[in-house]
C-alpha cells in the first residue's frame, strides 16, 4: 500500500490538493502533489500544537516558566 493511502492525513490532504486542481482546471503533477500534501500536513501539525491554541487563557494550563 503507498504512503498516501495508508495515512489518512496525507490521503486527506492529497485529496484536497487535487480537488483544488479539479477547480482550477489544471492535471495533477504527482512531483508537486506531493510537495503540497507534505505542506498541508506541517500546516496541520503547527495549527495542532496546542502551543499554537490562541483560544485558551494564558492562566489555563500554562507552563510554569523558571
Amino acid at each position: 500500500m503507498c504512503m498516501l493511502c495508508d495515512d489518512e492525513k496525507a490521503y486527506q490532504a492529497y485529496m484536497n490538493y487535487l480537488d483544488k486542481m479539479e477547480r482550477q482546471g489544471k492535471a495533477a503533477d504527482p512531483n508537486v502533489a506531493v510537495n503540497a500534501v507534505l505542506d498541508e500536513i506541517e500546516a496541520a501539525a503547527k495549527k495542532d500544537d496546542p502551543a499554537n491554541d490562541k483560544t485558551l487563557s494564558p492562566f489555563f494550563c500554562s507552563p510554569i516558566n523558571k
